[in-house]
């Protein structure tokens, strides 16, 4: 067993321990409430079509860190995967993006928890008449756990994790399946009904623009490979972890194609339906209230705070160990570098939650966001960001594979990786190409891309910092190989 200061983490986690730190961080309750309507916003109807290509695009994806963490079990997760195979300032760089990512997902989750648990406390007439700044009250509180949840050992954490997120799963699902048999029985209210129409862009939309819509899909998605940054502390890593993220990506690709589906048909189609359903505060809970009881309504927006609440949990855990693991590396015997007396990496988690309720703090301060905003502004930055980092993974994985062939694989299945570029790289393309104008949206790429680029920049301008890299990732490598 590792002590207080060591280096090292605590093997123990299960498969299923795996899984919920994947699930959480993807947040499947809280995405289904709150981020269709992001896309409806673009693509309309068509909104579970690009649900549907954010899933086939993250299945590509899931393929680049099952193959990965077959070969390596390290807490870096991106940071490894690239390093490993395409040098340390790669490494680094998709490391302190995915990095950068997590801790604005973090700050996603934060204000989620905060707008829906105000709206519970609001509802149930506990805290009536807020200020604007309620949420961010509700948010930071929900941080502050956060972070002692983050410091006890990971086993009680992702327990926690897995356990919070199905209970709220479960009531999506019971409620998304009672309003469908409802429309397939012809008694749904407002006369609405099943159709293929979901599916179809709609006349005189572009059908570019659904890899605009696929944006919010793949934020719904984001976090489905958090399990890899457990490499280290899991009882059978090489297959304990693939399976996590593989199985997390299959469970995801059918929930959100499903769930959106219904909620599309449930609002209906036409112009009326779509406009209601982007204006909606919580998707499923007003579907809830209209199919079922008015009752659903809060205990839908409660499960919305507490799934939010367990995907911040699952981003400060995540980026907790990124952190870790480029600090050990970077500078090893540094005060990051090193695990507290419950052989986590304490000090790295306090760091990041400061970081969150910093930007947060910029964001109000100084450009007046509310806690909307910032959900808003930070999951659009992060998606941004972390498209960079899946891009650097998927090309280290076909180095990996069928370059420097470290593993026995079909050479035809190339076409996996090669596909998930495609993909991410048209996907990055369509949200710069035309670029966005009008505040805040033009300043969107500018900070996601610059976050990148000075990473990129700091790792060549340090050549020392790049030799002590490549010396840690070369026994990696050595190691997992």
């Amino acid at each position: 067993m590792a002590t207080a200061g060591s280096t090292g983490l605590r093997r123990g986690l299960t498969i299923w321990q795996a899984v919920g730190i994947s699930v959480a961080l993807m947040a499947p309750s809280m995405a289904a409430n709150i981020n269709p309507q992001g896309t409806a916003g673009l693509v309309g109807r068509a909104t579970p079509l690009a649900f549907f290509l954010a899933a086939v695009a993250v299945l590509l994806i899931a393929y680049v860190f099952v193959r990965l963490c077959q070969y390596y079990q390290h807490a870096g997760s991106v940071y490894v995967f690239a390093g490993a195979t395409l040098g340390p300032q790669a490494g680094a760089t998709a490391g302190l993006s995915l990095l950068a990512t997590y801790t604005f997902y973090g700050l996603v989750t934060a204000s989620a928890t905060g707008v829906f648990g105000a709206q519970f406390l609001d509802d149930t007439g506990i805290w009536t008449d807020q200020p604007d700044w309620a949420g961010f009250v509700v948010g930071g509180l929900a941080l502050v756990l956060v972070l002692w949840l983050a410091i006890v050992p990971a086993r009680r954490a992702t327990t926690t994790l897995l356990v919070i997120e199905g209970v709220t799963v479960l009531l999506i699902l019971l409620i998304a399946l009672f309003a469908f048999v409802k429309m397939a029985a012809g008694s749904a209210p407002g006369g609405a009904e099943l159709t293929l129409d979901v599916f179809k862009v709609e006349p005189g939309t572009d059908t570019s623009t659904l890899f605009l819509g696929i944006v919010f899909g793949l934020l719904s998605f984001a976090g489905f490979e958090a399990a890899a940054t457990l490499g280290e502390e899991a009882h059978n890593p090489s297959r304990d972890i693939p399976r996590a993220i593989l199985g997390t990506a299959i469970f995801g690709g059918v929930y959100f194609t499903f769930v959106t589906a219904v909620e599309v048909m449930a609002f209906g189609t036409d112009k009326a339906g779509m406009e209601a359903f982007v204006g909606s505060g919580a998707l499923m809970g007003d579907i809830g209230t209209s199919y079922i009881a008015s009752w659903i309504g809060e205990t839908v927006t409660l499960g919305a705070a507490v799934s939010a609440f367990a995907c911040c949990l699952a981003c400060v855990v995540g980026a907790s160990r990124l952190l870790f693991a480029v600090a050990r590396d970077a500078s090893p015997g540094s005060i990051l570098s090193r695990t507290g007396r419950n052989d986590t990496p304490a000090i790295a988690a306090i760091v990041v939650c400061f970081k969150i309720a910093a930007i947060a703090l910029v964001c109000a301060v100084l450009f007046g966001a509310k806690p909307f905003d910032t959900f808003l502004w930070s999951g659009t930055i992060g998606t941004l960001i972390l498209l960079v980092a899946y891009v650097l993974a998927t090309v280290g994985c076909i180095k990996l594979l069928f370059v420097d062939r470290k593993m026995s694989v079909p050479t035809w299945e190339i076409v996996i990786p090669l596909a998930a570029l495609v993909m991410l790289g048209y996907t990055i393309w369509r949200n710069v190409i035309p670029y966005p104008d009008g505040n805040p949206g033009q300043w969107f790429p500018v900070v996601a891309f610059g976050i990148v680029l000075l990473v990129a920049v700091a790792m060549v301008l340090s050549p020392g910092l790049a030799r002590r890299l490549s010396v840690s990732l070369e026994k990696v490598d050595a190691a997992d190989g």
